[in-house]
């Protein structure tokens, strides 16, 4: 009867897809030193990631030595619809304290230093 009632419920949590974090999905970033991305984030094993996937100049789409690298990094909700974690700038290859502040298909995206009291933010829009 155990074995049974187990596969149960292994079954039915198989079976039962898990809920997306509301930041999941592709968003097109703010211009950057005369670019922009679409970033997919994603949950990975320090919280959410998000990796370039496409970048856009002024001539349009072109293949940046930043696509498949990681702008989000170790993203964890702190609640409100705010995350904390680092964000990595590609134009000058430093990484920053970061916060995210998501309200419904935007988000501000802030990389901060001297411990989150200097930050300079973006506005993403969500594309997917």
């Amino acid at each position: 009867m155990r074995k049974l009632f187990a596969g149960l419920v292994v079954l039915l949590v198989s079976g039962v897809p898990a809920l997306a974090d509301p930041l999941e999905g592709l968003w097109k970033t703010d211009v950057d030193d005369g670019a922009y991305a679409y970033v997919d984030i994603h949950a990975c094993s320090a919280g959410f990631c998000g990796t370039i996937m496409r970048t856009f100049n002024a001539d349009g789409e072109y293949q940046s030595p930043n696509i498949g690298k990681d702008i989000i990094r170790s993203m964890v909700p702190a609640g409100g619809g705010k995350y904390t974690g680092e964000v990595w700038r590609p134009s000058n290859d430093k990484i920053y304290y970061g916060k995210i502040n998501l309200n419904g298909d935007r988000l501000t995206m802030k990389g901060c230093i001297a411990g989150g009291l200097i930050c300079k933010g973006s506005t993403w829009t969500r594309i997917e």
